[in-house]
């Protein structure tokens, strides 16, 4: 039976859902947000230089001819897998995989620990996608094929187990996806011992999750924990644990811990200043962070009293530049980044004249030769806004799990607003031009009230600031249809009192 036909006949392998829909027949869409599939980490990876594993009853008889061509194949389609995944070409790559997995299957069986690691690839290009639940049920047959082949503490299972959670928790089951997070953690435990490094991803994404539902305490402790992990591991290399400082600062600041952000970015300034000196470009990133942390108002709970303001920052984005424009090793780029950083400092401040002497700084420096033209164009010929809130997607009882399942009660709304950005980078004749449907009105409010606390980096032209009219802002968002109902049931009860 061919591959196509085992596609289409799934109950050949119970389990396994290997759908042919391509990403554009699913409606999926680029995420620019952080991913959690970033956290996925491929036993892929390590088969490209080896090629597919085989039992080790296999590799003790010798292949014949016809087996060395086709498994000579086998690593052929991974590598071309591995190429279309890693250059985000996923629906190729998502063909690909499926032919993987079927000449894995006459190669080793559909139960085989090979076809367990196709299955794991396809499944990561499916969560790429967002198509979630085929994600999720390739994921399954991946851990089921390990469990019975293996057993249910096998190290094997870690990296599909990573795969589900991260499918689950963008399906919209963050309880799930806690219970296979806890899981793959455990069995990590098992096999590497408790202070394994190997853990990092798993821990970060069970953080993400714990904060998802809304459980801060525990998705901090699981953050002290990668941070006590890096720490035992790099104990005498202190550089070495400045990405993951970094990683932790980020999350701190998305979750309102903005004291420990400080606290964050100036260790990891103490550690490059003991290490490389107080001139180093690593500097760079940290200092404009901290400077940028003083624009947030710290909303933990041990938070009493903020005596600090936006203007304490100001320190942190001159010492920027000072390195950027003092080391020799500098580029042109990153002094551009870090003035425009110190214009935009200013402007958030409303001292509008150092802003704009920044910004022409910038102007001028991007003006010298064809090379920097690009960067002007996108950083300074058009508004760049500096600030703003993501608006909620899904209106009342909808919810992406609900989208993912092609729910026919959920449909999709639009607000359409235009305004202009004056010259000092403010929004003003804000204006609603199309609300469908119009019964949402507390979703027009949060579309106008987002929209007027923006704050742009004003257009240039010729180095002047300019007004920009006409800008125009389309939020795309979720409903049930039983609910616009009842508003428009509730409507029409009002105009008939």
């Amino acid at each position: 039976m061919s591959f196509i036909r085992f596609l289409s006949i799934t109950l050949l392998v119970p389990g396994i859902a290997v759908p042919a829909a391509s990403a554009q027949e699913t409606g999926a869409e680029t995420d620019p947000a952080i991913t959690i599939l970033d956290q996925v980490v491929e036993v892929a990876d390590e088969a490209a230089e080896s090629g597919p594993p085989s039992d080790e009853t296999e590799a003790a008889v010798a292949p014949e001819p016809s087996e060395v061509d086709e498994r000579a194949e086998l690593r052929a389609l991974f590598a071309r897998y591995k190429d279309l995944k890693d250059g985000g070409v996923y629906d190729e790559a998502e063909n690909v995989a499926k032919q993987v997995i079927e000449a894995s299957i006459r190669l080793s069986g559909p139960t085989s620990n090979d076809t367990a690691l196709a299955l794991n690839n396809l499944a990561i290009v499916q969560h790429a996608t967002r198509n979630y639940e085929a994600a999720q049920q390739n994921f399954e047959a991946a851990i089921e094929i390990i469990e019975d082949n293996e057993d249910r503490l096998n190290k094997m299972l870690i990296n599909p187990l990573r795969g589900l959670a991260a499918a689950q928790l963008e399906s919209g089951r963050p309880d799930l996806a806690a219970r296979t997070y806890g899981r793959a953690v455990h069995i990590s435990h098992v096999n590497e011992g408790p202070h394994n490094l190997e853990q990092i991803q798993l821990l970060e994404g069970l953080a993400e999750t714990h904060l998802r539902l809304g459980d801060l305490e525990e998705a901090r402790n699981s953050h002290d924990m990668i941070y006590a992990l890096n720490l035992r591991y790099y104990n005498g290399n202190a550089m070495e644990i400045v990405p993951s400082l970094l990683r932790r600062a980020q999350w701190q600041r998305r979750t309102g811990y903005i004291l420990d952000e400080r606290a964050t970015y100036r260790r990891i300034l103490r550690i490059i200043e003991t290490t490389n000196g107080k001139d180093d470009l690593l500097l760079v990133e940290p200092l404009l962070k901290l400077g940028e942390s003083y624009f947030f108002v710290d909303v933990s709970e041990s938070m009493n009293f903020q005596a600090t303001t936006i203007a304490s920052g100001e320190m942190y984005f001159k010492r920027a530049v000072r390195i950027a424009e003092d080391n020799p090793e500098s580029s042109w780029h990153l002094i551009a980044e870090t003035k425009l950083a110190l214009g935009d400092y200013y402007n958030f401040r409303t001292d509008i004249g150092r802003a704009r002497k920044n910004y022409k700084d910038v102007w001028g420096l991007l003006s010298q030769n064809d090379d920097r033209l690009d960067l002007r164009r996108t950083s300074l010929e058009k508004p760049v806004v500096l600030n703003g809130e993501a608006l909620p997607v899904y209106v009342g009882g909808a919810t992406v799990n609900d989208r993912q399942l092609a729910d026919p009660n959920i449909r999709e709304g639009r607000i359409v607003a235009s305004y202009d950005v004056n010259s000092r980078g403010r929004v003003q004749s804000l204006k609603i031009v199309e609300a469908e449907p119009a019964e949402f009105a507390d979703m027009q409010r949060m579309v106008q009230r987002e929209l007027r606390t923006r704050i742009y980096r004003p257009r240039y032209e010729e180095a002047n600031a300019q007004v920009t009219p006409d800008q125009v802002f389309t939020h795309t968002f979720y409903y049930r249809q039983e609910e616009l109902e009842e508003l428009q049931a509730e409507a029409v009860g009002r105009d008939e009192r």
